[in-house]
């Protein structure tokens, strides 16, 4: 129980990542905040697998995106619990299409929720975190971040400048004892992978040395390590989680 007493917010933690995230945080003994949009239905199945695991979850229905809707969230959670101990952002959205045929619709989207929705929760919890002097922050990347992919020029630039948003806060707020990191899942198994043609999931596995995709529970476990007490002296690093496609 590595995190009892510690207080939690989680976003995009409905299914897939964000869940299994959750799940491993409560089981460390962290109360969860669950974060979702639209997906109400799947939050409160995720509080309730974690109450049926003898852990304290609530949901938390707000869009990364809005920054007022961030602020009155992290407001109320405070007001509730005190604090926040642990900021995990998960949540990100995909546009895909060649840049040739990429509307400023599907740029912007993808932007707001998966970059500037990082930087609004972190602006948001940071001054709490400051004030206790103490804080752990990651944020979910992608191998895609650092590779980059055709059709995703979107979600790439997002998740290649979520790396130099990690470092840049990590060097502001290490001398109040908060770290900020991040993991770089690779392709993981998840509902978005599995609906993949045959042939396109043989061509990833072929670019993946361990040759299978990861698991959620893979990339919960590298944040659980993160935010957990032995990672005390590590901040501004990202951690790869993708069997060896990218090492960087």
């Amino acid at each position: 129980m590595a995190l009892s007493g510690k207080i939690a917010l989680v976003t995009g933690a409905s299914r897939g990542i964000g869940r299994a995230i959750s799940m491993r945080l409560a089981a460390m003994g962290a109360k969860v905040h669950v974060n979702y949009v639209a997906g109400a239905a799947a939050a409160e199945e995720t509080v309730e697998l974690i109450r049926g695991q003898g852990g304290v979850a609530e949901p938390c229905g707000f869009d990364v995106s809005d920054p007022a809707a961030v602020k009155d969230a992290v407001a109320g959670i405070i007001d509730a619990d005190g604090r926040i101990d642990i900021l995990v952002n998960n949540a990100g959205i995909t546009r895909d299409g060649l840049m040739m045929k990429m509307k400023e619709e599907a740029w912007d989207a993808v932007l707001d929720t998966n970059l500037k929705g990082v930087f609004t929760c972190i602006r948001e919890v940071m001054r709490p975190m400051m004030k206790a002097r103490s804080g752990r922050i990651v944020n979910i990347g992608s191998v895609i971040g650092f590779t980059g992919n055709a059709g995703q020029v979107n979600y790439a630039a997002a998740k290649a400048g979520l790396v130099g948003l990690t470092r840049s806060v990590a060097r502001e707020l290490a001398s109040r004892g908060i770290t900020v990191n991040g993991v770089a899942p690779g392709y993981i198994d998840t509902d978005m992978t599995s609906g993949l043609p045959d042939g396109v999931k043989e061509a990833i596995l072929a670019q993946i040395p361990m040759g299978g995709m990861g698991t959620a529970e893979d990339v919960a476990g590298a944040v659980a390590w993160l935010v957990g007490p032995d990672a005390g002296y590590v901040t501004g690093q990202f951690i790869h989680v993708n069997g060896g496609m990218y090492m960087g």
